[in-house]
């Protein structure tokens, strides 16, 4: 069995997430899920950028320190995925000694293998606040779009960025306009694996289309050095004489978290993280798991960060969402115009929201979040199409079979479905097609609610009670496999059929029920939510804007 890594993006520590970070994290477990179910060892881990400068802006905000923002939010974003199933190996935090110790050992290697390298540069310093400013903490004019751009990276265009590219800057923190001042600093020579990377960009497979047209476009235009240390006060320190002043760049330090992460697991648990890392051990495929304004990080600077300290596995499929937007607009936690997942996971199920945001996700463009389609969505197909399935089965099972599953076997019809569904539905999800899944899988389910209703067991049962039972053993049956083939994207019902059914553990594997198993603890899968809600939430929405 081959060694499965999953990386799942890192969450900023500064505020709470929402729904349009959440779907692009969301994907990262639903691979774990599945692979585990076909035995495979899967490591998946992930953890909150507690060093990110917007950590740092909002504790200026507040007038704390930024440890206390992060504490804040770091476990808040635990409480969250476990809420909400997620199934990682390990979620850990930067801000603690291992994950620093493990980047320093990084950022010495690079040093000793010659891809680091001093340079004195111009840094924004900004008069009124006495300090050199992180990337983030200016603003100004994207050189390329002419957009409201931060000086490390531009949203709108995804250009990568130097303060010094700016236009029209300013200081985040006062908004005067910065200076600049020389100073000293270590440089990562990313020019250095311009053939290497385009080379392994050239073969890249299983890579989203925005990954692969965007890295293109950085590697056509030629890759430049970038700063690999700071002038800040929070993060991990340099570990070089004359330096200490200074940190680690966390555009280097977050991606590290992967590796950090995986040792980290290995220490906890007496696990073998070089299996997973080390292409000498076993053939590995390596997933990444993030939003389209991370790509180049896990494209470009983290391979080439891998590559420059050797022997390490670079990624292999790079799961890259577009984004999600909100009643039809941009997500702006400045004007409060968001779905937070704390908020929306106080009222409604997990399994309804992981369903939304897989069905409707951003997978291959943008995509937009409403109320309107978010209840549709529960009513319409996990109530009205997959819980009413199971539930009018089990229900008639238990009411004209003393709840026991009658005789019968599934056909070979029935049988022949099943085994290509798991097949079909298996290779899309290996493709981070998980959109396509879900559907081929939710077609199944539509096909075995005619077939119930074409069998029409109600009548059977008072006429030929024996075809009754072959009828109903054979929708437990489909039951039993929806159960297996659904546990990567609705992992709470599809717990609870097991339980129905009395199950063992998930596989990715045609199952099978055994006649006279006594149904236990039948309860509805799913609640129907009253449509008023939906004029309700677009209130709340808009009159929590307007508070603001």
């Amino acid at each position: 069995m081959a060694p499965v890594f999953i990386g799942g993006a890192w969450p900023y520590a500064n505020g709470s997430l929402h729904l349009g970070r959440l779907a692009s994290l969301l994907p990262g477990d639903v691979l774990a899920r599945y692979y585990r179910s076909k035995g495979e060892p899967v490591l998946y881990v992930s953890g909150s950028d507690c060093h990110g400068t917007p950590v740092a802006v909002q504790a200026i905000q507040e007038g704390v320190s930024p440890s206390d923002i992060a504490d804040r939010y770091h476990q808040e974003f635990a409480d969250c995925f476990a809420q909400l199933g997620f199934t990682y190996d390990l979620y850990t935090r930067t801000d603690q000694p291992f994950h620093h110790q493990v980047v320093q050992e990084i950022f010495l290697k690079l040093l000793e293998n010659g891809h680091l390298y001093k340079k004195t540069m111009q840094q924004t310093y900004c008069e009124t606040d006495k300090r050199f400013l992180p990337d983030r903490y200016v603003e100004g004019i994207c050189p390329v779009c002419g957009s409201r751009a931060r000086g490390d990276q531009c949203d709108a265009c995804s250009t990568i960025l130097d303060p010094a590219d700016l236009s029209d800057k300013t200081c985040k923190l006062c908004g005067n306009p910065p200076t600049e001042r020389a100073t000293e600093h270590y440089y990562l020579a990313l020019s250095h694996f311009q053939d290497e990377l385009t080379a392994y960009a050239d073969k890249a497979h299983g890579w989203r289309e925005n990954a692969v047209h965007l890295t293109k476009r950085y590697l056509e235009e030629g890759l430049h050095d970038r700063a690999a240390t700071r002038d800040l006060d929070w993060g991990v320190d340099v570990p070089i004489e004359g330096f200490e002043d200074k940190k680690i760049y966390v555009w280097i330090e977050a991606v590290s978290g992967y590796l950090s992460a995986s040792k980290q697991w290995a220490a906890q648990t007496g696990g073998n993280w070089e299996a997973f890392w080390k292409d000498s051990e076993r053939d590995i495929t390596a997933y990444y798991v993030h939003g389209k304004d991370n790509i180049p990080f896990h494209t470009l600077i983290w391979p080439a960060v891998l590559l420059g300290g050797g022997g390490l596995h670079v990624p292999d499929r790079i799961i890259s969402c577009e984004y999600m937007t909100l009643e039809g607009k941009k997500f702006s936690t400045s004007r409060n115009w968001a779905v937070w997942v704390p908020d929306i996971m106080s009222r409604y199920q997990p399994d309804s929201i992981r369903y939304f945001l897989i069905a409707n996700g951003p997978e291959r463009r943008d995509t937009d979040f409403t109320w309107r389609e978010f209840i549709h969505s529960h009513n319409g197909e996990l109530l009205g199409a997959f819980g009413n399935f199971v539930n009018r089965t089990l229900a008639f099972i238990t009411k004209s079979f003393e709840g026991r599953v009658p005789a019968g076997e599934l056909s070979d019809e029935w049988m022949h479905l099943l085994t290509e569904l798991y097949l079909e539905s298996g290779t899309l999800i290996e493709e981070g097609r998980l959109k396509e899944a879900l559907e081929l899988i939710f077609a199944q389910i539509r096909r075995a609610n005619k077939y119930f209703d074409e069998q029409k067991p109600w009548v059977q049962v008072k006429e030929d009670r024996d075809a009754s039972g072959i009828t109903l053993h054979t929708c437990a049956g489909i039951i039993a496999n929806l159960a297996n083939l659904l546990q990567p994207f609705i992992p709470f019902s599809c717990e609870r059929i097991r339980i129905f059914l009395s199950l063992g553990q998930p596989a990715w594997k045609v199952t099978t029920v055994s006649a006279g198993q006594q149904i236990q603890s039948l309860s509805l899968l799913f609640e129907r939510i009253d449509p008023k809600r939906i004029e309700e939430e677009e209130a709340n929405l808009l009159n929590s804007r307007i508070q603001l």
